[in-house]
């Protein structure tokens, strides 16, 4: 017997990645990643504050604002949890925001609340994926050393 099987198009959710396949680039998101991806914290900051500043309702900007404060040199931890979970409450299921501030929880040695984040990671992604993942061996890792 022969099965066949459909390949169905999957659309990514907006909390998956800055843009779906058929939407436009953000050009803040592109100019962030862009400075992020050259540990230019400073700069990612700048452009997501100023793109908060007109659009404050973004989950995206107000984690990857987080984000970069998180990454920068003497971060800003009260601000960190502040724009992840302002991310996290426009949008519960932004699975980068909740891997993101699990991360966060590690630095300031809460892994029961890391562990939160990882749960509600689980209920999130039907079959792993890859935030919920790093997470978890971002946790695993600081049990082993006791840091991230």
């Amino acid at each position: 017997m022969i099965a066949f099987f459909a390949v169905l198009p999957v659309q990514a959710a907006p909390d998956e990645s800055p843009r779906a396949a058929d939407t436009p680039a953000d050009p803040v998101i592109e100019r962030a990643l862009r400075a992020n991806a050259e540990k230019d914290w400073a700069r990612s900051q700048s452009i997501l504050r100023d793109a908060l500043l007109k659009d404050a309702r973004n989950a995206d900007y107000h984690n990857l604002y987080a984000y970069a404060i998180r990454k920068g040199e003497k971060p800003n931890l009260d601000l960190v949890f502040k724009h992840y979970n302002e991310a996290l409450r426009i949008n519960p299921k932004h699975r980068g925001a909740h891997e993101y501030i699990g991360e966060a929880y590690l630095m300031v040695g809460n892994v029961g609340k890391a562990k939160e984040h990882l749960g509600q990671l689980d209920k999130l992604c039907f079959f792993s994926c890859a935030e919920y993942a790093d997470l978890k061996k971002s946790i695993s890792e600081y049990e082993k050393t006791g840091k991230r």
